[in-house]
């Protein structure tokens, strides 16, 4: 997605720390022109991992040692 140099003069603090953190590059449309900022560093991969609520919450240990027996039929 490119955005006009009018969009990125009214949010251009905004727009270069999305770069920054997300590591896409932004591509502004200039004179039927396209210039790109990139970050030269890439964003920690870790960072970036998002949270899942749905995890398992607690000893995963708890899962192997469970004795699933009365639970399975032939």
């Amino acid at each position: 997605m490119a955005i006009t140099a009018s969009q990125l003069r009214q949010n251009v603090y905004r727009l270069l720390d999305e770069v920054i953190s997300s590591g896409i590059p932004l591509e502004i449309e200039r004179n039927n022109r396209r210039l790109r900022i990139v970050s030269l560093e890439a964003p920690s991969k870790l960072a970036r991992l998002k949270s899942h609520t749905g995890a398992i919450a607690g000893d995963p240990e708890n899962l192997v040692s469970s004795d699933w027996s009365a639970e399975w039929r032939p």
